[in-house]
């Protein structure tokens, strides 16, 4: 079913917004203070292309100092706008039954775009 689910996905702008933020990532590479930064939008990118039949899970570092200035700067260069999207579409599809399990694969996105730093798409 999550197979079915992600070539949905895919194909009604999953594709278009993991390209999005993987260029976006790249560009933010392309600085070196944007580096673990661009990283991160990358990661997104792919977590975008299949979220389905995927969770969140915190990784062991996502106490540390390090891991929650950069979650910190994250949200207030990148992080409101990416998550801010995902919320919109949400409730969105969150309208029609039809939706209902795409709108849940933007909520959850949202949470990784808001805090990436210490999680991971698995």
């Amino acid at each position: 079913m999550s197979l079915l689910g992600n070539i949905i996905w895919l194909i009604f702008g999953g594709f278009l917004s993991g390209v999005g933020y993987i260029i976006g990532g790249i560009g933010t590479c392309l600085t070196i203070i944007g580096i673990p930064f661009g990283l991160k939008a990358i990661d997104l990118g792919i977590a975008t292309f299949a979220p389905f039949g995927k969770q969140i899970v915190e990784k062991p570092s996502a106490g540390e100092v390090l891991t929650f200035v950069f979650n910190i700067i994250w949200v207030v260069f990148f992080g409101w706008a990416i998550a801010l999207n995902h919320l919109i579409w949400g409730i969105i599809l969150a309208i029609t039954i039809v939706g209902l399990p795409f709108a849940k694969q933007h909520f959850k996105l949202m949470i990784l775009a808001l805090m990436p730093f210490g999680r991971e798409f698995v």
